[in-house]
């Protein structure tokens, strides 16, 4: 991603006092996968980092993985760390054959504050099952056992089976090769590609065909969206409040979402921060015409605090996608 490439999208208030000025890119497609709205360049290669995870999980059932819903829903997460999610890690893992200690992902605690601090309460530290990418690599891990490949850390290599395949099958979901594989931050590989791109294969789970993989996945990302994130998530509470919608941020400040009439967003904060986000995708929602009515409104705040008390928030400029 070039400077050149982003715009002015979103300010941090502090006290009625500007704080920060944030540049990102947006891009929104129309049910005809056209360009409908947009700032800054819908071409600049960008990490979307867990964003691409159901592509990913798209591939693995291509390859062979079999999940009940609620675990491929696991597969797709960033999730919480709570009790829910390690136990959906470890059921996909024993229906492997395989326990926890097969897992080759970064070790950390839970994202969810409560169950990081019960984590340090317990005298326990980071692991790789709290970890919030532990879902994925567990599907890694299941799909590598269900067809024979090797199930230790040759896993993570980008030239190993799986990835290969994973590289191989990124460009039909988003119309266009990939640019750059890179180490995410879990050890996997993390591919880059254009904000459409991103779009593009959100646009292409959204509305895949009954009984392709790609439809299993939004399938499952629809009907368990607390497994994709947790009850507090923006992401989550966007999937609960639009019907049909399938949606997975990414880190530093990458969100996309589509639904299965075409409709589809992408975007990426330039300064990595993520309290841009949520009113980004706000504006572009409603760039879009999407009815957001029912959104709990958390999925859209990103309040500013002093001293433990709300002073100011982040919010996207004035006409932003207008």
């Amino acid at each position: 991603m070039q400077a050149s490439d982003l715009k002015p999208v979103a300010v941090t208030m502090r006290n009625n006092a500007t704080e920060s000025v944030h540049h990102g890119a947006v891009v929104c497609l129309a049910p005809d996968g056209s360009i409908a709205f947009g700032i800054g360049s819908p071409h600049a290669i960008v990490f979307p980092r867990s964003s691409t995870k159901p592509f990913l999980a798209t591939t693995m059932v291509s390859a062979g993985l079999r999940l009940p819903a609620k675990l491929l829903a696991l597969v797709c997460a960033s999730h919480d760390g709570r009790p829910e999610h390690l136990q959906a890690a470890r059921e996909i893992l024993s229906i492997a054959g395989l326990t926890e200690s097969a897992l080759q992902n970064t070790k950390d605690l839970p994202l969810d504050e409560d169950a990081a601090r019960e984590v340090v309460r317990s005298g326990g530290g980071p692991t790789s099952l709290q970890m919030n990418c532990s879902g994925k690599h567990a599907g890694m891990l299941a799909t590598c056992v269900a067809r024979g490949w090797a199930h230790d850390e040759s896993y993570l290599n980008p030239q190993s089976h799986l990835q290969s395949l994973i590289t191989a099958t990124m460009p039909e979901l988003i119309g266009e090769e990939v640019a750059n594989i890179v180490v995410d931050g879990c050890g996997a590989p993390a591919h880059s590609m254009t904000l459409a791109g991103l779009a593009r294969g959100f646009r292409a789970v959204a509305m895949a065909k009954t009984g392709s993989s790609a439809r299993e996945v939004g399938e499952a990302m629809r009907s368990h969206p607390l497994m994709v994130g947790g009850p507090t998530r923006d992401v989550t509470l966007l999937m609960l409040g639009v019907r049909g919608l399938i949606a997975k941020d990414g880190a530093e400040g990458v969100f996309a979402a589509a639904l299965p009439d075409g409709r589809a967003v992408a975007l990426k904060v330039g300064d990595g921060a993520n309290r841009a986000r949520p009113p980004l995708m706000h504006a572009a929602l409603l760039a879009l015409g999407v009815d957001i009515s029912a959104v709990d409104p958390r999925a859209f705040e990103s309040p500013i605090f002093g001293h433990d008390r709300v002073v100011g928030e982040t919010r996207v400029l004035d006409n932003l996608l207008k």
